[in-house]
């Protein structure tokens, strides 16, 4: 359990032997369908933890706890920071910077009732790449970074194009180019596999409803079930509600 992992993780590091606690967990986050759902649990049990333990650790220290049990910092950083987050590992340390985001940004997210195993999804991509398409990356890359800060939109359908990892995973998921194809054409700015898949997210500024319908029947049309969940980023991490 990522959750007991994560508050067992603390006192660990803290020295302290780990008390007998009950856990009760509410999940909205489907499993293994590239919506980070692992990271979510052990981010939200290292916060537990540590606020169970009276807070002594900083936000970074638990940054490097859960990307060196993550193996990376790529989810953990947005989940337990919040917002849009570029992270990456330096000498051993992980440095995160948040990048801004348009308040009227959503998210329209087409989850398939099938999942896609990450160590399968991972298995299939290539160790090494061709220079060409690590350029055409790098490119969009900070192409979405400017678009995402300046709100300026209008490129985002070529910021969220990707040659490393999509086209070998579609062999997995040939239903993703279809839903690619509906999501822009129902008014989606962008739309790319959520992490290792299987799930497709469209970013938008209206007409998400719209989106995810469209998103659905061409779904349903290649014979994939699934289910459409529309929801905005959210600028708050991980935190403690209420605590006695």
């Amino acid at each position: 359990n990522m959750v007991y992992q994560g508050v067992a993780r603390v006192f660990q590091e803290l020295g302290r032997s780990v008390p007998p606690f009950r856990i009760v967990c509410h999940n909205d986050v489907p499993l293994t369908r590239g919506l980070g759902c692992s990271s979510a649990a052990l981010v939200g049990g290292l916060v537990a933890g540590n606020s169970v333990c009276g807070g002594p650790l900083a936000g970074s220290d638990l940054l490097e706890i859960a990307a060196g049990i993550e193996g990376h910092p790529d989810n953990v950083a947005s989940a337990l920071r919040g917002g849009c987050q570029v992270a990456v590992s330096h000498e051993g340390r992980v440095v995160a910077a948040t990048v801004p985001m348009p308040d009227d940004l959503a998210a329209v997210l087409f989850v398939p009732s099938v999942p896609m195993p990450t160590e399968q999804a991972r298995a299939i991509l290539e160790s090494n790449v061709a220079r060409s398409d690590a350029v055409f990356n790098i490119g969009r890359a900070a192409l979405l970074v400017q678009a995402l800060a300046s709100g300026d939109l209008t490129g985002l359908a070529v910021a969220t194009d990707d040659r490393l990892h999509q086209p070998a995973r579609q062999t997995m998921f040939p239903a993703m180019r279809n839903l690619f194809k509906a999501a822009l054409g129902a008014g989606a700015l962008g739309v790319f596999l959520s992490g290792a898949g299987p799930t497709v997210l469209a970013l938008a500024r209206g007409r998400e409803f719209t989106i995810g319908y469209e998103m659905a029947d061409a779904a349903a049309k290649s014979g994939i079930d699934g289910q459409v969940k529309i929801t905005r980023p959210s600028k708050q991490g991980a935190h403690v509600v209420e605590s006695s």
